[in-house]
């Protein structure tokens, strides 16, 4: 692992709750509206820590253990990101299927944990959560295949970082293409608008925010930055993906890392002032738009 690769670690971790804060201030402006900080979440993170937690009584160690391996799973998924444009801390042959098998383990911890309350309500988020996961899993693996398809390489190192530079002059339609349909996953898999809207309280439309509405305190905290550090590493892969970073020299590779997640964070903010959410029957159909997008890649790699 480069010294670069370490530094552009920690500053990830650091810099995350900013992610979403840049977005929602983004859909502020572009909508007349003031709206919170863009540093909004650093504060509300600080101030829960400080509080205490509550616990139902029909609660197990499900619960409380959910927010815990949520984020501990992202961040170990976050590994396996070339963060440098070169090389991963960790890499090895197929680790795209345990950064997907990561994502998926955090997700299945808080989808137990909201069951574990014995909730309806919690149980009809649960519901919704994995139907989704359901459309967003198999685009996520149409993307990898296209992305291994034009650099040749079976780790996300080189999906993600030295070969996939290579390949852009031959394969740049194809790249293109997954480029956009990760930036839809992006917004389903951390349930933004059109998919979800984060601000809701509303019953008929909830689906991520009702599975956390029984936890409090550090808790939620956890929960708060796992879905802030979750949108920035999906970012990554968007900005991986698009931008190239192996040609330039370290520093310079992780400035343009995070000059692309605030592009990244402006353009979900923009997304969300100029679109509704949809009717929840049209989400699958989005998805299937989006590994539509993805097989097309992969079918212009095999020609």
């Amino acid at each position: 692992m480069t010294p670069e690769g370490l530094l552009a670690l920690v500053l990830l971790g650091i810099a995350a709750p900013a992610v979403p804060g840049i977005a929602v201030k983004t859909k502020s402006l572009l909508t007349g509206r003031r709206g919170p900080p863009a540093l909004q979440l650093y504060a509300d993170l600080a101030k829960l820590v400080r509080k205490g937690r509550v616990y139902s009584r029909t609660t197990t160690l499900i619960f409380r253990a959910g927010p815990i391996v949520a984020l501990v799973s992202l961040i170990v998924a976050a590994l396996f990101l070339p963060l440098d444009g070169r090389e991963a801390p960790a890499r090895f042959a197929g680790d795209m299927v345990a950064f997907a098998g990561l994502l998926a383990l955090g997700r299945f911890a808080l989808v137990l944990a909201a069951m574990d309350t014995g909730s309806s309500f919690e149980g009809l988020g649960a519901s919704r959560e994995v139907t989704i996961a359901s459309f967003a899993e198999p685009t996520m693996f149409l993307c990898f295949i296209a992305l291994v398809l034009a650099a040749g390489d079976l780790t996300l190192s080189g999906i993600l970082g030295t070969p996939l530079a290579a390949a852009w002059p031959h394969a740049g339609a194809s790249l293109s293409l997954v480029g956009v349909s990760l930036f839809v996953l992006l917004l389903a898999e951390n349930s933004r608008v059109p998919v979800d809207d984060p601000a809701t309280h509303l019953e008929l439309t909830m689906i991520h925010e009702v599975i956390v509405l029984d936890h409090s305190g550090p808790d939620l905290a956890l929960i708060l930055y796992g879905s802030a550090l979750k949108l920035t590493l999906f970012g990554v892969l968007v900005v991986s993906v698009l931008v190239p970073r192996a040609g330039f020299s370290g520093p310079a590779a992780v400035a343009l890392l995070f000059a692309g997640l605030g592009i990244v964070a402006v353009a979900v903010g923009v997304v969300e002032s100029v679109m509704a959410r949809v009717r929840l029957v049209r989400v699958p159909q989005l998805l299937v738009g989006a590994a539509a997008l993805a097989l097309v890649a992969t079918i212009l790699q095999l020609r």
